[in-house]
């Protein structure tokens, strides 16, 4: 119940705990699991469609758009199930849990509850295809070897792995190989003093380790690929880098090439940045899980730990190797890429400065020229105001009987004097305007 106090998303928050209970499973039950998911682009997948493909299962209406959980009852010639579906970001989860089924364990029929044609009308495809018998523990002196015995008619002797669960109340073993109907197969042994609960939430540790440890290993294949489009850029990357002190590489020409590696690798980056967080998250889970469930050895078996540590834990360092080169070449690129930017830079300082030498150089010739402009100026007007002043004062020079010549030559330096002062006033004039 919620009251106005409460922040609008307690309630989802609170649900969210609930969401995934265990189920209660005591000997004998049967428990199949199915993990669907799209090869392409699962966590933008159409949740619609999900629920439809639900509802063809149960029967149902299609559920409310956001349903994230739903319980229902199915029934086939072993029993009745209570299946539970879960969508989670990248997949969606049917866990049926058939209480005292019919027939021997791992007998044939165990995918009868989900028929091949409903199965095939969903684009998703099995990521992971879980079977587990719930079995009671054989009792006496001889009961490891008994239930060792059990082991080897149902699962593979050469992959088989076991552990006791539970300070040894418990069995638990599998193989990790698919049978005929495409599912792999665990058996749990329980003692009648391990309680349904405990039994349950077993069940559902083994259920998280087998989905998540295959959705983990799909970043396993992403970087493989990756890999092999970082071993075609690195000898470009290498050799971009090795030609950063060439001086006869135009610097303009390798940042253009080192930019377009950069490009790649970012596009890289970007494409796998998901699935790397993702690989992360769900590594993160599958250890949780096997701390869960313990590592205490049954006989001489190899246990659940050191069967996943030969090839899934590489399969995780992989991951996180092509991660981290991913970005060590990312940072090498960007370093590079300063480095000549830096040097593009210089050159281009280097340009500015030979170019401002040039402009200086002009500028200089022609404040020479201006100069030569000037006094030619001078000469000129003073040449026009001379033959000016001598048509003025003719007639003053005819009366005064005064010799024109020497009128003239006395004329001659005050009027240049004065068109020399008055081009220097114009000149100061045009300064202080442009000022």
């Amino acid at each position: 119940m919620t009251t106005a106090r409460d922040h609008p998303k307690r309630a989802a928050l609170l649900d969210e705990l609930h969401a995934r209970r265990a189920p209660r499973l005591q000997p004998r039950a049967r428990v199949v699991h199915l993990a669907l998911k799209h090869a392409h682009n699962a966590a933008n997948r159409d949740r619609t469609a999900d629920l439809e493909h639900l509802a063809a299962l149960t029967g149902e209406e299609a559920m409310p758009p956001g349903t994230r959980h739903h319980v229902f009852n199915l029934s086939d010639d072993h029993g009745d199930a209570e299946v539970t579906w879960e969508s989670h970001t990248e997949l969606t989860a049917y866990t049926a849990v058939v209480a005292d089924p019919q027939g021997e364990p791992f007998g044939d029929g165990v995918d009868a509850l989900f028929p091949a044609e409903w199965e095939a009308a969903d684009p998703a495809q099995r990521i992971a295809a879980v079977h587990v018998e719930i079995l009671p523990k054989p009792t006496g002196p001889d009961a490891d070897a008994e239930c060792a015995a059990l082991l080897a008619g149902w699962l593979d002797p050469s992959s088989t792995s076991v552990i006791r669960i539970y300070d040894g109340t418990g069995v638990l073993a599998g193989d990790f190989r698919t049978d005929s109907a495409g599912f792999t197969r665990f058996v749990i042994f329980a003692a009648p003093e391990l309680g349904p609960g405990r039994v349950g939430r077993a069940v559902q540790r083994v259920l998280d380790l087998e989905t998540y440890r295959a959705m983990a290993m799909i970043g396993f294949l992403r970087s493989q690929e990756l890999s092999a489009h970082l071993n075609t850029l690195d000898p470009r990357l290498l050799d971009l880098v090795s030609q950063l002190d060439d001086s006869s590489r135009p610097a303009d020409e390798l940042l253009h090439e080192l930019l377009s590696v950069t490009a790649e690798l970012e596009g890289l980056a970007t494409r796998h940045d998901f699935r790397f967080g993702a690989t992360a998250a769900y590594a993160a889970i599958v250890a949780d899980r096997l701390a869960s469930l313990g590592d205490d050895r049954f006989e001489a078996r190899q246990t659940l730990r050191e069967f996943l540590g030969r090839r899934y834990d590489p399969a995780i360092r992989t991951v996180v190797s092509g991660e981290a080169r991913l970005q060590r070449m990312l940072d090498r690129a960007g370093r590079a890429g300063e480095l000549l930017r830096t040097k593009v830079d210089v050159a281009r300082s280097d340009q500015s400065q030979e170019l401002l030498r040039s402009m200086d150089a002009r500028a200089e010739t022609q404040l020479q020229l201006q100069h030569t402009v000037e006094g030619l100026s001078v000469a000129a007007i003073s040449y026009y105001v001379l033959g000016l002043l001598t048509h003025l004062l003719a007639p003053v020079i005819e009366e005064r009987h005064l010799d024109e010549k020497w009128v003239i030559a006395g004329l001659v330096p005050v009027v240049v004097v004065a068109v020399w002062l008055g081009m220097r006033w114009v000149r100061s004039r045009i300064h202080r305007v442009r000022r």
